[in-house]
């Protein structure tokens, strides 16, 4: 073990207590699956061995306990061996919006706050109203099984009402969020060629009114297949926005001539396409992922149900926009009886605490965020637990990049001692999580605590061999549920087969730079493809981010490898608090900090001071990025980032011609 994050403390941060698990969902999972099985699954790790050893056995009481709707079949998997082209459910036929909308009532099915400005409710029959209506308007407009709906949407109710009318007839849905550039909408639009399109007036951000009619008048006239556009109103300028553009109307136009009746729901299989998601990377053109209506619908219950704990009246809360899978993971919490609660804008609007007054005023049960988010309270000087009554918040997930040690610190540190922190890690290309919480397991400061049910996780070698420790590629060694169904305009699965399986025949290599730690959880280290290589040592950029970030005068750091002197340098820019310079102190603190908390190997040989740091629309660093700008080569997708001017900052430097 490295003397670096994946070295254990001896005492855990958290720890479950027997009340809390006697009535978890989880406990009573595991019960189920000791009299299901005759095995004596006396802990995590007994369940989690069963449930790889035995998937079909382990899926079909996931479906069975969370109470799927549909017929399952007589066969739970075929082909099991094969990766890509195991079948789960092959037989099955099941609605995506049939189960997420089995609740009626009343109650809040959704909460909403557009940062300080907009507060609604929606109730579960509200939904379901307005869901009739929207599948008939869209079924009137042509839309049909197979057919693709796409969104330009805020994180609104009438996104999730949408998403729902279009699965419940089976089309396929994708959404962007309405920071997005033209060019980046069309660059996933346009190769999935939507019959529907739907997009919002405008959005608030920051405590601005930020209109987009003018983006919208370049992207509808280059999405020809589109045959309805609807403008949802938002800022106040829907019928002016619908007037302008072609084949618009706004949504209460759209939705006027039907009446709310039951929802008709329409069974498909299994694997029916459900949501087509894109990669945010900035190496070529997004590659459109197709996931399917059952794996999608499986893994998330389990996740949320199982792992998060949540289940019928909890109100579950992540801060996503609609550009990013956990917006979609979100939605399928309605399936468990949740309440959603969402949100729109900054998360630091107006004085940083919004968040944290929304976790109060609506009793918030799980906090779902952002590595980044954590951080940047943590610098921000902030202590919710002390300023906010957080007692209804009993789990608090984080992703999007690894947790740095210091933040699981800070969390319950000031904002709560007895919260279960689950730092979590998957992606678009599941959908899901490959390793997350674990609710009967301490929390360590820095670890993952380990994978989820169903999943073959491993940490492997370069050469394919298993590591007991030691950083290397995390792999799934098995099939699951939620694989892709495939690429969009992949007929032979040559891209889907590359982007995965090239690297480790039959075996999923998901990209990402991990290790295992004593305590049986795991350590990202970051992206296998950022991963720096000085002397031909691989080293994760998490590891050097852990130390720098904890300098109060750093707000956020990223570093690459230069090809340099027939080898690679390490170099690290970082971005700093206002006012300060980077002066022979503070890099002297800075390489001081890498060289004790990690090695002398990962010491950068160039520290570079930066006014920003390019992000991705998700809020992650774009390492690959930024090294093609400093090595003097193009980067494609810039409309991937929330901050494409950013990349200028980086190219031609002086710093780094010496």
């Amino acid at each position: 073990m490295t003397d670096g994050i994946a070295a254990a403390t001896d005492t855990p941060l958290w720890v479950p207590s027997k009340a809390s698990l006697a009535t978890h969902p989880m406990t009573r999972f595991r019960e189920e699956a000791a009299l299901r099985s005759g095995q004596p699954l006396g802990d995590y790790d007994a369940l989690h061995r069963w449930s790889v050893e035995d998937r079909a056995a382990f899926w079909d009481l996931v479906w069975d306990f969370c109470g799927v709707v549909g017929d399952k079949g007589d066969i739970g998997l075929l082909d099991g061996d094969r990766m890509p082209g195991a079948r789960f459910f092959p037989d099955a036929s099941l609605n995506f919006a049939e189960n997420l909308l089995k609740r009626r009532g009343s109650g809040d099915a959704l909460v909403f706050w557009g940062e300080d400005r907009v507060k609604r409710r929606m109730s579960w029959d509200d939904l379901a109203a307005l869901v009739s209506r929207l599948q008939q308007a869209i079924m009137a407009a042509g839309v049909k099984a197979g057919d693709r709906v796409a969104a330009m949407m805020p994180n609104l109710p009438e996104t999730i009402a949408a998403m729902l009318a279009a699965a419940s007839i089976g089309a396929v849905w994708s959404s962007c969020s309405p920071d997005f550039g033209p060019r980046g909408v069309l660059d996933r639009f346009g190769q999935i060629e939507p019959t529907v399109f739907i997009a919002c007036d405008g959005y608030y951000y920051g405590g601005k009114v930020i209109d987009i009619a003018g983006k919208l008048a370049e992207i509808v006239p280059a999405l020809p297949t589109v045959r309805k556009v609807v403008i949802v109103p938002y800022i106040g300028t829907a019928e002016a926005t619908a007037a302008m553009l072609p084949r618009a109307e706004t949504l209460d136009a759209f939705i006027a001539p039907f009446a709310a009746r039951e929802v008709e729901t329409r069974p498909q299989p299994f694997a029916h396409p459900l949501y087509i998601m894109f990669s945010s990377g900035t190496t070529g053109i997004p590659k459109c992922i197709v996931h399917s209506a059952g794996g999608t619908l499986l893994q998330h219950l389990k996740e949320i149900h199982l792992h998060c704990g949540i289940g019928d009246g909890d109100r579950l809360f992540y801060f996503t926009t609609c550009g990013w899978m956990m917006w979609n993971w979100l939605a399928s919490g309605l399936a468990t009886g949740a309440t959603l609660l969402l949100y729109d804008g900054s998360p630091f609007h107006p004085d940083g605490n919004i968040l944290f007054d929304y976790a109060a005023v609506e009793r918030m049960t799980m906090f779902g965020t952002s590595a980044k988010f954590i951080d940047s309270v943590h610098k921000a000087g902030l202590k919710p637990g002390e300023t906010h009554d957080l007692s209804a918040l009993r789990v608090i997930t984080s992703t999007g990049s690894p947790l740095a040690p210091e933040s699981f610190s800070f969390v319950y540190e000031a904002i709560k001692r007895d919260v279960h922190l689950a730092s979590i890690s998957g992606g678009t290309d599941i959908v899901s999580c490959f390793v997350l919480g674990i609710p009967d397991k301490p929390v360590w400061k820095g670890e993952i605590q380990g994978p989820g049910l169903g999943l073959a996780v491993d940490v492997w070698s370069e050469d394919g061999k298993h590591l007991d420790s030691g950083k290397g590629e995390l792999v799934c060694t098995k099939p699951f549920p939620s694989m892709p169904v495939g690429f969009w305009n992949d007929p032979d699965g040559a891209r889907y087969h590359a982007a995965y399986f090239e690297r480790f025949e039959n075996v999923w290599c998901h990209g990402d730079f991990a290790e295992w730690t004593r305590h049986g959880g795991l350590v990202i280290h970051g992206r296998s493809d950022a991963t720096l290589n000085p002397g031909g040592v691989r080293i994760g950029t998490a590891e050097i981010y852990n130390q720098v970030e904890q300098i109060p005068d750093v707000l956020e750091a990223l570093a690459i490898g230069q090809d340099w002197d027939g080898d690679v340098r390490v170099v690290l820019f970082v971005r700093l608090r206002p006012g300060l310079k980077l002066d022979d102190a503070l890099q002297q603190l800075i390489r001081t900090r890498i060289r004790t908390g990690c090695t002398p190997r990962h010491v950068p040989a160039r520290i570079v001071a930066v006014v920003d740091i390019p992000r991705t629309k998700s809020g992650k660093i774009v390492e690959l990025a930024v090294r093609e700008v400093v090595h003097g080569r193009p980067v494609k997708n810039q409309e991937a980032l929330a901050n494409p001017e950013a990349l200028a900052l980086f190219r031609e430097l002086p710093e780094l011609a010496v």
